[in-house]
């Protein structure tokens, strides 16, 4: 799933960036209100994960906006404050659950699993470039109407590279999703990994859509 995750605690994101991309999630994070209610509403994600206390812009209030606006995504509320009326306030918000901190990774993923079983607030789960179709629902991508089989990495790759098209995507940045806690240094974990995924999508004769842009990183687009 495309995840949005807005938490102002460096550490707690980090931490949370990690575990929920190690679990094949892809991450989008933002740490204060006002640059979370912004990404929320200019981009598709599949469920936000929204800390109650921010700066900026409260939890609260970017959820209020979010529902204004007739957005549907799943809302999971983060909170320190355990209280019937804090929790009743974040519900009639407009939030699907809540969550009271301090928590496992492992609730948090199993909230976002019930969460995603509900279904019918999701966003599109289909993402197509030319012919090439990512159905981030099933995890299934096919070029030209065939399927084309891909590891859990090279799918994990080409998610985080369609979620964020046309926009060119750091090596850096591509590297800490895939492989959250580790030194990149002088790793060619990345190159190779793209090379794969690049011969898969690229079959004889088909547009190139997978783009190495030298110096700054990895770009999907229909154009060379």
């Amino acid at each position: 799933m495309r995840l949005l995750l807005i938490e102002d605690n460096d550490a707690l994101r980090g931490s949370l960036e990690r575990g929920l991309a190690a679990a094949g999630h892809t991450v989008d994070a933002c740490a204060d209100g006002t640059t979370g209610w912004e990404t929320a509403s200019e981009a598709r994600h599949e469920l936000i994960i929204l800390d109650r206390m921010l700066p900026g812009l409260c939890g609260l209030e970017v959820l209020r906006r979010l529902r204004r606006s007739g957005s549907r995504v799943p809302v999971l509320l983060l909170t320190a404050r355990d209280g019937i009326e804090d929790r009743v306030a974040g519900l009639d918000a407009g939030a699907d659950d809540y969550l009271v901190k301090p928590f496992a990774v492992a609730e948090l993923l199993a909230r976002i699993r019930a969460l995603g079983r509900r279904g019918d607030h999701r966003a599109d789960p289909l993402i197509t470039l030319a012919d090439l179709e990512l159905d981030t629902a099933a995890r299934l991508v096919r070029r030209g109407g065939r399927r084309i089989d891909l590891t859990p990495k090279e799918y994990q790759a080409l998610e985080y590279l369609a979620a964020r098209m046309p926009a060119v995507v750091a090596r850096a940045d591509l590297f800490a999703q895939l492989y959250p806690g580790e030194a990149e240094a002088a790793s060619n974990l990345i190159d190779v990994l793209i090379g794969r995924l690049r011969r898969k999508l690229h079959p004889s004769g088909a547009l190139p859509l997978l783009h190495t842009r030298r110096g700054f990183g990895y770009q999907l687009s229909a154009e060379a």
